[in-house]
């Protein structure tokens, strides 16, 4: 019996189950303990694929396995905690009841994304749309940007059911739509090389440092307007 073929495919269960718990933590209002099994189902979600790479086996039920868990702790997670937010909003009586549900095109958004990646033979060294755990960590510090924020400005537009309708629209357009973002693997230990990767990850630093949770969604934003700079350069 060959073990090793079976590691990537128990890692990718134990995204799944990161998620799973994850859903959990978010149906109880703990959104912290929630993004952290997010983060660690994302953590898991990339080593599955590394160790296939390593092990030499990679193979037609892990591609598919693979989705699945992500659909789950990429997918229904997020989708999950902008229903929360937006439940918490104040918006007409007739609909109220209906409002929370459009969370969930977050999910669909996110479901389409990952059906059309494995079909997209262009998205090998870089990607085409945001992908799904960048869009899953943005959703996800929402809340903890609330709980956390003294700004008032901050704290009105998170609750603002206008400004949460607008996150979840872009966020189902931008997980597919025809834009190219820059890959942040190094594959070539040189500056010339990696420098947008490196002003990336010193800009990603930098905010974290000086605005902690907040950081989160503004470094996806960096991410997405870097990558279009970045192709508008390439193209002159």
């Amino acid at each position: 019996m060959n073990i090793k073929k079976h590691i990537p495919n128990l890692i990718t269960l134990l995204n799944l189950l990161s998620g799973c718990i994850a859903i959990v933590y978010a149906a109880r209002l703990e959104f912290e303990m929630a993004f952290y099994f997010v983060c660690l189902g994302i953590f898991l979600d990339f080593f599955d694929g590394f160790f296939a790479r390593l092990f030499k086996v990679s193979s037609p039920l892990g591609l598919q396995l693979d989705s699945l868990a992500d659909m789950v702790t990429s997918g229904v997670v997020p989708g999950f905690v902008m229903f929360f937010l937006m439940s918490k909003c104040q918006v007409g009586e007739s609909f109220q009841a209906i409002f929370p549900y459009l969370g969930f095109i977050i999910t669909m958004g996110s479901c389409y994304r990952l059906a059309n990646f494995n079909i997209d033979t262009r998205q090998t060294d870089s990607f085409i749309g945001l992908p799904t755990p960048a869009n899953t960590l943005f959703i996800m510090s929402l809340p903890l940007v609330l709980d956390h924020t003294g700004s008032e400005l901050v704290l009105d537009a998170l609750t603002n059911p206008g400004v949460l309708l607008v996150i979840t629209l872009a966020s189902a357009y931008i997980l597919n739509a025809e834009i190219p973002l820059f890959s942040l693997k190094i594959k070539k230990f040189n500056l010339k090389d990696n420098a947008l990767q490196i002003v990336f990850l010193i800009f990603s630093f930098l905010l974290l440092v000086f605005f902690h949770y907040l950081a989160l969604p503004l470094i996806i934003i960096g991410y997405v307007l870097l990558s279009v700079v970045n192709n508008k350069l390439l193209k002159n």
